[in-house]
């Protein structure tokens, strides 16, 4: 069994499609209907812009989508299509890839649904407020339980946002409630406690405005049921009902990416082969890390989409 896994926020790279979209007429394609969709030339940006403005959430989660169905249609255009994966997946924006590679969303909703969720995760808390911590070498359940305690002490929010693998945590909230939370994980045995290089604490609630904004925007959008089933971040496990896919992207704005869960799932399921299709190879190490019997493809450029047609 096979799974089609997306990358979210921080696989972003200047470039990133471009051979793709010069190999592949499917590909370029892509760039052009998100250009539209958007009215401006992300693909611009994408390719000959600067990683600075690249890296805004607001660019960067539409533009990761973009690289990602760019691969995807390539590797349409070699004869791979959605149902030759059992499962799809995503991280946190990458979900949105996974929903469209799907035919769950349309191209053109999804790009504008992440040009507006870049948008509201920035708005919603102001800059310099919130942070997020990668921890790593303690459990979720002992990252979890210390953010909990840390974060009664002084009324703040921190909490676990991504269960990325069994010795990478990423917690989120208020700047100060973060750092507290850092420092007591490194005292009960972490590895080591990196403050991250974002501009909001995404994935903990006081991404609340976020998520309502989202809950507008979903609402006036089609989803159709997807060919193959989605595993929902927030419930790491098999959704295919539209209704349930669009409360289940709200969630996700405020919630756990319970990655480390939904591979594992996939794993003791069936799945033996995962696909990582889009820019980077972060999901793959994550996934090595959970499943290790495993194997993991990366599909990002002109070659890789070559090499499985053998």
């Amino acid at each position: 069994m096979r799974a089609f896994v997306f990358p979210g926020q921080g696989a972003q790279t200047i470039g990133m499609g471009r051979e793709l979209a010069q190999a592949y007429p499917a590909a370029r394609d892509v760039f052009e209907q998100v250009d539209d969709a958007l009215g401006e030339k992300l693909s611009d940006l994408i390719w000959n812009g600067d990683i600075e403005t690249l890296t805004l959430t607001q660019n960067a989660q539409p533009a990761l989508m973009a690289a990602s169905m760019a691969a995807f249609r390539a590797l349409e255009a070699e004869g791979i299509n959605i149902q030759d994966a059992n499962f799809v997946a995503g991280h946190s924006l990458g979900e949105y890839s996974a929903l469209c590679a799907a035919g769950s969303l349309t191209l053109e909703d999804t790009a504008r649904l992440l040009r507006l969720r870049g948008q509201a995760m920035q708005e919603a808390v102001p800059v310099g407020i919130g942070a997020m911590a990668a921890i790593l070498g303690l459990d979720f359940e002992t990252v979890d339980r210390i953010a909990r305690e840390t974060a009664g002490e002084e009324e703040e929010v921190v909490q676990a946002a991504n269960d990325n693998d069994p010795a990478q945590v990423v917690i989120s909230g208020h700047k100060a409630a973060v750092e507290r939370a850092a420092e007591a994980m490194k005292a009960a045995g972490a590895k080591r406690a990196l403050m991250l290089p974002v501009s909001a604490p995404f994935h903990s609630v006081l991404m609340q405005p976020a998520a309502a904004a989202m809950a507008d925007a979903l609402a006036g959008v089609d989803i159709q049921p997807p060919a193959v089933p989605l595993i929902a971040n927030v419930r790491a496990e098999a959704v295919i009902e539209p209704g349930a896919i669009r409360r289940l992207l709200v969630e996700q704005v405020t919630g756990t990416v319970r990655w480390r869960e939904s591979i594992a799932n996939l794993a003791e399921g069936g799945v033996t082969e995962f696909w990582e299709i889009g820019a980077g190879k972060a999901l793959s190490g994550m996934i090595k890390r959970i499943a290790k019997d495993v194997t993991v493809r990366n599909i990002g450029m002109p070659d890789d989409v070559v090499a499985v047609r053998g």
